[in-house]
């Protein structure tokens, strides 16, 4: 039997954590009935400094039933960084762990194959979503690019698979050794290189509350992801810059002939020419280079990722 543990992050989630936790640990007695787990998994929240009654929630759960424990940060960091404290705190306690959201809008109903795929040598098991029915066009439109846009720049990451996923024990060590600051999990965990597989699942409506990665976040998760993961930013200015170099000859060649034929008021030439090839290309380009350099100090200063604060064990 699997010693399992699951991750849940949480920020705000007072709407829905009772709810989520009464599915989980049906859930969890079903598993252990069946023998898939150990009696002594547990199911580990993790508060990244909610604003609500989160954390007292999650207090309440602990001193229930000890099925459920609860790791509380000093300040919210953010969902990446807020799972990321609670798969390293647990990398330890267990053979295995699930990480998914504190809504269930994954399918914890997904759990048994992952730990099927786990007991049969898979290190690392993504939930993959079968199809986006119960999305917006928009909002299928704006997911489905975001992968798209994160391959095509050089992040590596599984289509439609979001942050549920199952790492053994191994892995998790593995992933250990990854020091960064910048961090984008979707598009990290891949690089470890162990033994994987997926498992498809359809995705549920959010019980109640507000979704976490509106589309403001969800652009700001993917420029974290492309910058964190790959230079192809820098190489795209690379190939934009030989592209209006050859663009501005042309004009230059241009701004010369009208200016010798006497059709060009003066000084016209090389006013064109300075300010539509350079100008915009150099704004462009210091701010992407910027961006990365922000990424070198930021790393540079080795801070930590997060303080757990509290730890409700048994």
């Amino acid at each position: 039997m699997t010693k399992l543990y699951l991750a849940i992050p949480c920020y705000n989630e007072e709407d829905v954590l009772r709810d989520s936790a009464n599915k989980l640990i049906t859930k969890y007695s079903e598993m252990m009935s069946d023998g898939k787990i150990t009696n002594d998994s547990k199911i580990v929240f993790i508060d990244d400094g909610s604003k609500d009654n989160t954390w007292n929630i999650i207090k309440s759960l602990h001193e229930e039933n000890s099925i459920f424990q609860g790791i509380k940060l000093s300040r919210n960091r953010g969902h990446q960084n807020a799972l990321l404290a609670g798969l390293m705190t647990l990398k330890d306690k267990a053979d295995a762990v699930i990480s998914i959201d504190a809504d269930l809008q994954d399918d914890i109903n997904a759990f048994d194959e992952m730990l099927e795929k786990y007991e049969n040598g898979c290190d690392v098991v993504y939930g993959v979503r079968s199809k986006r029915e119960t999305d917006t066009f928009f909002k299928r439109f704006t997911a489905e690019s975001f992968y798209k846009i994160l391959d095509k720049m050089g992040a590596k990451v599984i289509f439609n698979h979001a942050d549920f996923r199952l790492m053994s024990k191994r892995a998790l060590d593995a992933f250990s050794l990854y020091k960064e600051t910048n961090i984008f999990l979707r598009g990290m965990v891949p690089l470890i290189g162990y033994k994987f597989d997926i498992v498809k699942y359809e995705r549920f409506e959010r019980l109640a509350g507000e979704s976490k990665y509106p589309l403001k976040k969800m652009l700001a998760l993917a420029w974290e992801g492309i910058t964190s993961l790959s230079i192809q930013p820098i190489r795209l200015i690379t190939g934009l810059g030989a592209i209006v170099f050859a663009v501005s000859l042309i004009m230059i060649i241009y701004s010369l002939v009208s200016f010798f034929i006497g059709s060009a008021v003066s000084g016209w030439a090389s006013t064109l020419c300075s300010i539509w090839a350079i100008g915009g290309l150099q704004l462009l380009a210091i701010g992407i280079i910027g961006e990365y350099i922000g990424k070198i100090y930021l790393e540079t200063k080795a801070r930590p990722r997060y303080i757990v604060e509290e730890y409700l064990e048994d």
